[in-house]
């Protein structure tokens, strides 16, 4: 009987565990999960176990969750599980060439882009942000940069003009799942052909900061958009309502332009007010004032009674 072959999961987030929940319906063992230590969340505080780590301990697969894995006690406890591959999804940690080399088949890491483009911590966020026309998961064989190895496999998918970070997040763990299981099954076939990333095409995802959510009415419509469906979830998209907070979360371009300046209030329509931005104008759709649940833009336009002129920010 040929022997399983034997993984060693390392995720943190939702992202993660959507694919090590496929992953575990495959023929290979995984004999361990790494996951970052659990952290306080919500309005109590109270430490919270990451999705990963409920999806091991809900499968029986022992848990471990070093605050770094730069040290000997991490590569011991490695080592102790004999793993032939170290499989890596939004882990959250930058793991030392020591833990790398260890398997005897190294490791890969899943990344949602089409690497080289958007490296780094928030490659679902900036691909909509920048209006890319499209994006994927590549599986890349892991080395000590940043997101930096050779590519295995990859898998794309458009980006729909209505998609937000949530809704395309969901389509890439769904991708990314897939796309690992075509590069397990040719990897123990050894069929894999490593291409190195080209280091002119490089871009750098770096982590969203809720500050850059404030939105700025100087820039176009058109990027204002973009910014509002690539921080939807989070840290979502944001403004000031007569001195109060209002999160914005779903606008619409309207390719006119009005002479007031940017923030302005120009029209309050059936679907929600319409503002001046650097160029054009852009309808908030659904909107959540400070305290407040979200409502759609009918609803804030009869219940807060908005007026034409009135500056937002």
């Amino acid at each position: 009987m040929t022997r399983k072959q034997r993984i060693v999961f390392a995720g943190t987030p939702e992202f993660a565990r959507l694919i090590l929940a496929e992953l575990l319906q495959g023929p290979e063992e995984v004999v361990g999960i790494f996951t970052q230590p659990d952290r306080p969340a919500g309005r109590g505080r109270a430490l919270q176990a990451s999705p990963v780590k409920q999806e091991a301990l809900a499968a029986g697969i022992p848990v471990f969750q070093p605050e770094s894995c730069k040290t000997g006690e991490a590569l011991d406890l490695l080592r102790s599980l004999a793993p032939d591959l170290l499989i890596v999804v939004a882990y959250g940690q930058i793991l030392p060439q020591a833990i790398l080399d260890l398997p005897t088949r190294g490791a890969i890491n899943v990344h949602a882009s089409l690497l080289p483009a958007w490296r780094g911590a928030a490659p679902i966020a900036r691909a909509i942000a920048a209006g890319d026309k499209e994006s994927g998961v590549a599986i890349m064989q892991m080395e000590a940069g940043l997101d930096s190895g050779p590519v295995l496999w990859e898998e794309r998918v458009p980006i729909a003009p209505d998609d937000t970070a949530a809704s395309l997040h969901d389509r890439l763990a769904r991708l990314g799942s897939d796309a690992l299981r075509q590069a397990l099954d040719r990897l123990w076939a050894n069929r894999l052909k490593p291409v190195p990333q080209d280091p002119a095409l490089v871009t750098y995802a770096r982590k969203l900061k809720k500050e850059e959510a404030l939105l700025d009415w100087r820039l176009p419509a058109t990027t204002l958009e973009r910014l509002v469906r690539a921080f939807n979830p989070s840290p979502v998209a944001h403004t000031l309502f007569r001195d109060k907070g209002l999160r914005v979360w779903q606008t619409r371009v309207l390719p006119v332009q009005g002479g007031q300046a940017p923030g302005t209030i120009t029209a309050v329509e059936k679907d929600g007010v319409v503002v001046t931005c650097g160029e054009d104008q852009l309808q908030l759709l659904a909107v959540q004032p400070a305290g407040k649940g979200v409502l759609s833009g009918s609803d804030f336009a009869r219940g807060y009674r908005p007026r034409v002129g009135e500056v937002l920010g």
